[in-house]
């Protein structure tokens, strides 16, 4: 990771801000985004890197217009990227019954439009470069859907056919597209996520709280990126149901509903 320009969405809290000290700790040097710019220059100082290293720049997901001129500013500061992490996003915890369809578009704006919105503002450069990776976070409900998460799982999911496309149309180009895909990770994505009326859950999942350390989520992403992984799946005994969905479909059906998804 040593010298790599690293773009990072949602590097103000959770998994991403994990990412930035773990990239920050082998030498990268990083473009940190999200929305609260405040949050974003608290992280930024603590990992210790100087004006040169680290660029803060505020970004939001819900504005698809704006990602070219995002991405023309990163590459005035740092001339080049090498990787772009796909990590803003925004859960959901309410029964598809008691979901407006509202709350589904905001979903699928800032999971998917918004991320693909500035991976195509980003990709005329690294087909220029000839190189370029991007870390897309979708979830294992990108793999599978679960009770509670039917405007998320869609987002997530949609994410999946694009850049398993856009990985297709442009390997050959020398451009890599990883998708990671986390299970239960101790950050704050249950309580930020939004219920059936678009107003936040506000308290933490009890599966959320017993999953697996952001840290350990950020160290996993970084050996795919080093052994060059198209897909993988970070988490604990929740990860198995990929398998069991593709091998054995009836049972999983069967698991599911009955699942402690919260």
């Amino acid at each position: 990771m040593k010298d790599k320009i690293i773009w990072i969405t949602g590097a103000s809290s959770g998994i991403g801000e994990a990412l930035v000290h773990e990239l920050a700790a082998q030498g990268a040097r990083l473009v940190l985004s999200a929305r609260n710019e405040k949050e974003l220059q608290r992280v930024a100082t603590a990992t210790g890197l100087g004006e040169r290293d680290i660029f803060v720049l505020a970004l939001d997901l819900e504005k698809p217009a704006e990602m070219t001129g995002k991405a023309a500013q990163v590459m005035n500061h740092f001339g080049r990227i090498d990787i772009l992490v796909n990590n803003g996003g925004l859960s959901q915890r309410s029964l598809a019954k008691d979901t407006s369809w509202e709350v589904d578009q905001r979903l699928l704006n800032v999971n998917t439009i918004g991320t693909i919105a500035l991976t195509k503002a980003v990709l005329p450069y690294f087909l220029r470069q000839k190189q370029g990776r991007f870390i897309t976070i979708t979830s294992l409900v990108g793999k599978f859907g679960s009770p509670m998460r039917s405007g998320y799982s869609a987002a997530k999911h949609a994410l999946h056919g694009f850049f398993d496309s856009l990985r297709a149309e442009v390997e050959k180009d020398g451009v890599a597209v990883t998708l990671v895909c986390p299970g239960f990770v101790q950050t704050n994505v249950s309580v930020n996520a939004v219920t059936g009326d678009g107003s936040a859950q506000n308290t933490m999942d009890d599966a959320t709280a017993h999953g697996i350390t952001a840290q350990y989520c950020a160290q996993g992403i970084i050996k795919a990126i080093n052994r060059n992984k198209r897909e993988v799946y970070i988490g604990g005994k929740e990860t198995y149901g990929v398998l069991i969905k593709r091998f054995l479909p009836n049972l999983f059906a069967n698991m599911i509903g009955k699942a402690k998804v919260t």
